[in-house]
């Protein structure tokens, strides 16, 4: 019962505060006009087909490290939790282990709240690792539901591990919000364990929901999809064959209907 209460006490202020402070989602420092491809840590990822200096990256906690071997030492944008920084479980130990003396340019920090001495401690963690970037900002939880909201129409109250989606999908939420004509997904695989990183073979969370969000994403229309010919066979995602890649389905008929709304005949009616 006790547990129960304060679930409900958690659900009741969150949507109050999220209702009332009207968060926005992030926007990017990083123009994101073309393709941008996003990359997870599973131990699978694959180059995009046509891959080029017209491509921007985003990394996910440690996952610029697969970039590598196409040569590209900095990602445009990194995706990082906070608990990545601290943390004491295996998967953070492993990331800043990684990420030591290395760079990224725009760096996200995912934390639960903002404010001028989460900052100065979120960039004293950066520092105990040496890992360096351009320019840093923080989104806390209310903006990430506002992403979530304006991507996809759900309210996601970030309430457990199980009813919230992963850093890599906010990556993905992130590129569509700011303007990407295509994103494209390596090595996030909802039905895969480990890291690209390491040999631990950790469990990964939030794989039920990632895959009903990707889903979901791709029905409404948005130009999503896999450099990873598994991951098309098992969640459906269209493989990216390229940079002149025709739309989906999905994507043509969200197009048609958008032009259909702003035709002269919608307008005078």
């Amino acid at each position: 019962m006790p547990n129960l209460l304060s679930q409900m006490h958690k659900i009741i202020y969150r949507r109050i505060r999220y209702s009332l402070t009207r968060p926005k989602p992030p926007k990017t420092s990083v123009p994101l006009a073309g393709p941008v491809v996003v990359v997870g840590s599973a131990p699978v990822s694959h180059k995009p087909v046509g891959f080029d200096e017209t491509y921007r990256i985003i990394s996910v906690n440690a996952s610029q490290i697969a970039v590598h071997a196409w040569g590209i030492d900095e990602p445009d944008i990194t995706l990082m939790g906070f608990n990545e920084l601290q943390g004491g479980n295996p998967a953070a130990v492993e990331t800043r282990r990684v990420l030591t003396g290395h760079r990224t340019g725009a760096l996200y920090v995912l934390t639960w709240r903002r404010g001028q001495k989460r900052q100065e401690r979120v960039k004293n963690n950066l520092n105990s690792f040496s890992y360096c970037y351009r320019d840093l900002h923080l989104v806390g939880r209310y903006q990430r539901i506002a992403l979530m909201h304006k991507a996809t129409g759900l309210v996601n109250l970030e309430l457990d591990a199980e009813t919230k989606c992963s850093n890599g999908m906010i990556a993905v939420l992130f590129a569509l919000h700011n303007g990407a004509s295509a994103v494209i997904i390596t090595g996030i695989n909802p039905h895969s364990n480990g890291h690209i990183y390491n040999s631990a073979n950790l469990t990964r969370k939030h794989t039920r929901f990632d895959r009903d969000i990707l889903i979901r994403l791709l029905r409404q229309g948005y130009p999503i999809y896999t450099a990873d010919p598994q991951v098309s066979e098992e969640v459906g995602l269209p493989l990216w064959h390229g940079a002149k890649e025709p739309k989906s389905k999905a994507a043509q008929q969200a197009t048609d209907n958008s032009q259909q709304r702003s035709s002269p005949a919608s307008q005078s009616r």
